[in-house]
């Protein structure tokens, strides 16, 4: 049995830890031995314990890339643990550690498709990571194409870059007395038609046009309730220019613990952020029919095609979104179309058993190589 350590450094439960939840819950057990290390009091511990997973508690991990006293704890536990392979969530200091203790295989997954940094892209910079990186990886995760031109742009090399894409665990609708519950859950009245967006209250989410795109909407005399699912540093900033700017058909829903709930009565979802490598909010949708109108940044328009799923738009302009949303609200018959293009398209591409199923046989991949 082939023994795999992840190490992630997320103190919540974001992006990563929902990709990681993810693969625990459809690994082959049969075939694979999987334990994490996670920060001290991590809120993916009790995820993980559901799922009958073993976890390792250290100090010195949460939400940093690389700390002394992480690498120090994490080469004590790859000496005792003797893990064929380790998967970091980014996360240097893992990569560092099993590089110093010897780790057969090293794997990390870039799961954001951030800003690049100018120091990583000028020549030297762009040298000195593709060293580093080919000393410290042996295979890389991108998300998405769009992850992998990120990667590729900080000078590492193509032949270390696997693209697996993100995927989700399919649910099932509820029926119409669970959906009148959820309304009502909510605080919404039954049968509105609900546009949402799910993502954290930060600036690169790209709220604002999401609350223009609602003015617009609004003022044009369309009956839509526009919902902010999260929680985030700008939470009162954007409650405010909701405010100042008279857009009476946004509610701010707070942290939604169960997005499925959401997603069942959501009759659109935007995604309008200005870095995204693949927004999970979207693939939660699709599984249940939700179109989406995204932003074409990043990985964006890889999960959304034009006219099948829903409608990519110039993520600066609230016009565009709320162009394509009227156009939605006017059409059922397109409506249709793309609710079955997104269940298709999610199915197709998109499913949590694939993703692990690729991920798994990447490792198999990683380590015969290192034989």
């Amino acid at each position: 049995m082939t023994k795999i350590l992840h190490i992630i450094s997320d103190s919540n439960i974001g992006g990563a830890g929902k990709y990681l939840i993810n693969y625990l819950e459809n690994c082959n057990k049969d075939k694979f031995d999987v334990k994490v290390v996670l920060p001290t009091n991590s809120k993916l511990i009790s995820e993980i314990s559901k799922l009958g997973f073993s976890y390792i508690q250290i100090e010195g991990l949460a939400e940093k890339t690389f700390s002394k006293l992480a690498v120090k704890l994490l080469k004590k536990i790859f000496t005792e643990e003797k893990p064929d392979i380790i998967h970091a969530h980014a996360c240097l200091s893992a990569r560092v550690a099993a590089r110093m203790s010897r780790v057969p295989a090293i794997i990390y997954t870039r799961h954001t498709d951030a800003q690049r940094s100018k120091l990583l892209t000028n020549p030297i910079g762009k040298l000195a990571n593709r060293f580093l990186n080919g000393y410290l990886a042996d295979g890389i995760i991108a998300v998405s194409e769009a992850a992998k031109k990120n990667l590729l742009d900080t000078g590492i090399s193509e032949k270390k870059i696997k693209v697996i894409y993100n995927g989700v665990n399919s649910v099932e609708k509820v029926d119409d007395e669970t959906r009148k519950q959820i309304y009502k859950n909510f605080n919404l009245e039954y049968g509105e038609k609900i546009i949402g967006i799910v993502a954290r209250l930060e600036e690169i989410k790209g709220h604002e046009y999401f609350i223009d795109a609602a003015k617009i909407v609004q003022d044009k005399g369309y009956s839509a309730k526009f919902v902010i699912a999260g929680t985030g540093s700008r939470e009162e900033f954007l409650k405010d220019y909701a405010k100042k700017n008279e857009v009476n058909n946004v509610i701010f829903l707070g942290f939604v613990h169960n997005i499925s709930d959401l997603n069942n009565i959501m009759y659109l979802q935007i995604n309008a952020s200005l870095y995204e490598a693949v927004g999970l909010a979207v693939l939660e949708g699709m599984r249940l029919g939700v179109p989406a109108i995204v932003s074409s940044y990043g990985g964006n328009p890889e999960l959304t095609k034009n006219g099948v799923n829903g409608y990519v738009v110039n993520g600066q302009s609230s016009e565009e979104f709320a162009d394509k949303i009227i156009l939605l609200l006017n059409d059922n018959n397109l409506y249709r179309k793309l609710s079955e293009g997104s269940i298709n398209e999610f199915n197709k591409h998109f499913t949590a058993s694939m993703m692990t199923e690729n991920m798994e046989n990447y490792y198999m991949e990683i380590l015969e190589g290192k034989k």
